[in-house]
C-alpha cells in the first residue's frame, strides 16, 4: 500500500471527522490518506491494492416524492440498477447533485463515507459487498479510506442488505 507513514501529516478536517465518527462507535479503524486520488473504485483499488469490488462506494440518490437522501453502499465493482432501487424505495428515484450531496452528508462526491452524515438517512448495503472478508470505504476527502469487514459496515450504518446491481 503507498499510503502515508503513521505521524506523518495530520488527517484533513473532513477525514478526521470520519475519524472522530468511527470512534464514537466504539471502532478503532484508521483513515488513511494517499497520495493518489481514491475518488473513484478504480483508482482507490489501484492505491490500495485490492480488487475494485473491494471498495464500497457511497453513492447518495435523491427520492423524488419525499426530497429524502438515500445512501447506496455498494461495491465498486456494480452499477446500481435505479429501477431496482425505486421499488425497494416505493417511490422513483434521480440521482443527487453535488450541493444535494454535500448538505445531506457534510462531504463532498468523491469522499462520501459510510457514516457521520450531517443527516439521517436511508441505507442500503450491496449484498455482493458480503463476498469479502475485507473492504474499503471513503474516509470524508478524495484521497482518504478506512479498513473494515462487511459485518461492521452493517453495523456501523444500520443499513439493510439488498441486490442493488
Amino acid at each position: 500500500m503507498k499510503e502515508k507513514p503513521t505521524g506523518a501529516t495530520p488527517l484533513k478536517e473532513s477525514a478526521r471527522r470520519v475519524q472522530e465518527a468511527l470512534a464514537a462507535r466504539g471502532f478503532d479503524f484508521q483513515a488513511r490518506e494517499f497520495p493518489a486520488s481514491t475518488r473513484t473504485s478504480a483508482e482507490a483499488a489501484a492505491a490500495i491494492g485490492c480488487a475494485v469490488g473491494q471498495i464500497a462506494k457511497s453513492l447518495i440518490f435523491r427520492a423524488k416524492s419525499t426530497g429524502r437522501p438515500v445512501l447506496v453502499i455498494a461495491s465498486g465493482a456494480n452499477r446500481v440498477d435505479e429501477k431496482a432501487l425505486a421499488r425497494l424505495l416505493g417511490e422513483p428515484i434521480g440521482r443527487a447533485d453535488a450541493e444535494f450531496v454535500r448538505s445531506a452528508t457534510g462531504f463532498a462526491i468523491g469522499g462520501v463515507p459510510p457514516l457521520g452524515h450531517a443527516t439521517p438517512m436511508v441505507t442500503l448495503i450491496d449484498r455482493d459487498l458480503l463476498a469479502f472478508a475485507e473492504i474499503w470505504a471513503a474516509a470524508g476527502t478524495p484521497n482518504a479510506v478506512f479498513r473494515l469487514t462487511p459485518d461492521v459496515l452493517t453495523a456501523v450504518t444500520g443499513g439493510e442488505i439488498v441486490d442493488i446491481r
